[in-house]
């Protein structure tokens, strides 16, 4: 089978990569070898690649930035995948996407967890650009699968489990929000899922893709540095609180970012828990 990769440098992509490129033939681009955000550029390359697969990893993900990049984010985050999904319906390639728990509002209940078709109200930049591109792939074609994803980490480049690390090895103590609740995703095991979804040929459709359990960035970090053996403090504290000992200014961030996986535990699919996911990639990362 042939596979395209869309943002091959980034985190993800390298995961899904590494993940297909042992039984398929993979090709794998970023933005010097595919700007996605060009329809025509898109088209001819799919047409001469001639992929059965592609797995779009592009993505502007700076959340912060995109509030005042609304037009770079929205070109990436929403025209890229309508032109990847426009050239997949036209040359018979079906398409995989990378989406976030940002399309909804992130104020529901934390009794509760967020279902596929539930109601979507992004309240960023980045969460508009997000579902600007969802919405784009639902109209343009049919043969798609959309994984939602959050607070996602891995092997490659900054992450959270590396920052808290380094920070826990060097202070005395830490500050760290306590009010936001989801699920800490290691990359490879999004790859993995994404793996076992093309394998089983799953029905098509949209599907939330984290590690399974919940947690608050507060636990997620305590954990982090216990595996560790980390000696430091770390103390909960408000979102708010948060913002106002950094004197930052920061986008809005989701209070509740639980999304449930039953849709695609349903279709046979195993998906790890939250601390198995942490512990695989503290020792595969030394």
């Amino acid at each position: 089978m042939k596979i395209l990769i869309t943002g091959a440098n980034g985190m993800l992509a390298k995961e899904v990569r590494e993940k297909f490129e042992k039984e398929n033939e993979v090709i794998a681009t970023d933005v010097a070898e595919l700007d996605i955000t060009n329809e025509k550029a898109v088209y001819n390359y799919v047409k001469e690649c001639k992929p059965e697969y592609i797995i779009n990893c592009a993505a502007y993900t700076a959340v912060d930035k995109a509030e005042e990049n609304y037009e770079l984010a929205d070109k990436i985050n929403g025209d890229g995948p309508a032109n990847l999904a426009k050239a997949s319906k036209a040359l018979g390639v079906k398409l995989v996407h990378v989406s976030t728990d940002y399309v909804f509002g992130g104020d529901l209940d934390i009794s509760k967890d967020y279902k596929e078709d539930d109601p979507k109200a992004p309240v960023t930049a980045y969460g508009k650009t997000k579902l600007h591109g969802e919405q784009e792939i639902e109209k343009n074609m049919e043969e798609y699968y959309i994984f939602r994803t959050a607070w996602l980490y891995g092997i490659g480049g900054n992450n959270f489990v590396k920052t808290m690390t380094k920070l826990g090895s060097t202070k005395e103590e830490l500050n760290v929000v306590s009010d936001q609740h989801g699920s800490p995703t290691y990359a490879k095991d999004l790859a993995e899922i994404i793996y076992q979804a093309i394998q089983k040929k799953i029905p098509y459709g949209i599907y939330h893709a984290t590690n399974e359990g919940y947690t608050t960035w507060y636990d997620f970090t305590k954990e982090i540095l216990e595996k560790q053996g980390i000696k430091c403090k770390v103390n909960p504290v408000t979102t708010e609180q948060y913002i106002e000992m950094m004197k930052i200014t920061q986008a809005k961030r989701p209070f509740n970012s639980q999304m449930s996986k039953e849709k695609l535990k349903a279709c046979g699919i195993v998906v790890p828990d939250w601390k198995d996911g942490l512990n695989r990639y503290l020792l595969e990362s030394k």
